[in-house]
């Protein structure tokens, strides 16, 4: 199994059990994250944590001692993190949190999408178009708008894998491979 694939069993699980047992989604993912950040930020423990040759059984006393230290890790989390810790899975933690996140924001109805324009558009023309991505979709959509000048004009909005290409520089490309079909 790839390693995404195992950190999105078990963010699903994570899930599943918190919905079970009403724990706070939101802390959660704020402290899945919050660890995630911690091993990215300290390289050191990072190789600690994640080298094969480190025994599982130190891993895991380094994680509680972490969580000793921290203070306010919820049990879930702390379970979490030992059980990776114990089958030498911590490697996983980044690619966890981040499925867990997606997790929580298709149970919330939520997706992410990304706006590129050739101009910095005023904000209620972001907004009028998060509506019809919304609308489009039929989800809440957290938008984040970019420029990027290579577009010459338009828009070109992701979500997922989806993609609205309503750009200039596209519009010509079709144009151009018209012109050189017609011309054969």
């Amino acid at each position: 199994m790839t390693p995404r694939g195992a950190a999105t069993r078990y963010a699903r699980a994570l899930f599943d059990v918190a919905l079970r047992e009403q724990g706070d989604l939101d802390t959660l993912q704020r402290e899945l994250q919050g660890f995630s950040q911690l091993l990215e930020s300290n390289p050191a423990l990072n190789r600690v944590l994640v080298t094969p040759s480190v025994p599982a059984a130190k891993k895991r006393a380094v994680i509680e001692a972490l969580v000793a230290q921290s203070g306010g890790v919820t049990p879930m989390i702390t379970r979490l993190l030992v059980l990776l810790a114990e089958r030498d899975r911590l490697v996983l933690v980044p690619l966890l949190a981040e499925a867990f996140e997606r997790r929580l924001m298709d149970h919330r109805h939520i997706v992410r999408a990304e706006l590129s324009t050739a101009i910095e558009l005023p904000a209620d023309r972001i907004a009028a178009l998060k509506d019809g991505l919304a609308r489009a979709t039929g989800r809440d959509v957290q938008l984040q708008a970019r420029v990027d000048p290579a577009l010459v004009g338009g828009a070109v909005a992701r979500i997922g894998s989806t993609v609205f290409d309503g750009s200039v520089t596209t519009q010509l490309q079709k144009l151009k491979q018209s012109l050189i079909e017609s011309a054969q």
